[in-house]
């Protein structure tokens, strides 16, 4: 499946060969006072990364992309974007892959694919003087001609779980069609239905978790998200503890 990419309505696409990293140009843009929508796309970066600075490895024939958004809504609020565009991601990815394969999302931003890391998200916003939210970018990295093999948990790609006829052209289609309608429901209903969206899909969910934090390193069971979406896990001698931040181990 080849192709030009094709976008919603509201979107542009800036597409490019390699870049430092989608993310930084499209902040680049927003500074610039690029509107809402633009969707910058690369065929490598040079200096892809994650969360918390990890870097992302970025060969040839995986899907890189940052989308730029400029959401009336608040800081806190925006956060929620995260939930809204693995569940975009991951309605786009079960429409492509065989029918008994299991999609599910990561808390708080990864994407998996028969229980392995396919795809990860990474967002960066910036606020003006009175804090009133300026612009957000949400950078995407999805694997789809290969995979790293030295993560800490087992990544895969979409060649590798039989779609061998995906390009990072069409995946990005598709995702942002599916963003386009999570981001409007969002828009119109609120993170309550997205909320609800994503822990059906959930990995782990009331299984057990280790969360490294700046610091401290506890265990426990992930029973929930709340409305904010921070998650909730039950421990043994501490009760429930909400994490907004840090990295989450499924075991």
């Amino acid at each position: 499946m080849t192709g030009e990419v094709q976008l919603p309505a509201g979107f542009r696409l800036m597409s490019h060969g390699e870049v430092d990293s989608t993310s930084d140009q499209a902040k680049r843009l927003a500074e610039a006072g690029a509107a809402h929508g633009a969707v910058v796309w690369a065929t490598s970066q040079r200096k892809g990364r994650g969360r918390r600075g990890n870097a992302w490895q970025s060969p040839p024939g995986n899907l890189y992309a940052s989308l730029l958004l400029r959401p009336e809504r608040t800081p806190a609020q925006a956060l929620q974007l995260s939930f809204v565009t693995a569940l975009a991601l991951a309605d786009a990815v079960a429409a492509m892959v065989p029918p008994r394969a299991v999609v599910t999302c990561k808390w708080p931003n990864d994407v998996f694919l028969n229980h392995r890391k396919l795809a990860g998200l990474l967002l960066e916003s910036s606020t003006g003087e009175s804090g009133a939210l300026d612009w957000l970018v949400i950078g995407l990295g999805v694997n789809i001609v290969t995979a790293p093999g030295d993560l800490a948990r087992p990544a895969t790609s979409l060649h590798d779980e039989g779609c061998a006829g995906l390009t990072a052209s069409y995946v990005l289609s598709a995702f942002c069609a599916c963003f386009s309608a999570r981001y409007d429901d969002w828009l119109a209903r609120g993170f309550a239905p997205q909320r609800e969206a994503w822990l059906r899909l959930t990995e782990g969910i009331d299984g057990p978790v280790t969360v490294n934090l700046e610091g401290e390193t506890f265990g426990g069971r992930f029973v929930d998200i709340d409305g904010t979406g921070a998650l909730i896990v039950e421990t043994e001698d501490q009760g429930r503890r909400v994490v907004t931040s840090g990295e989450v181990f499924m075991s």
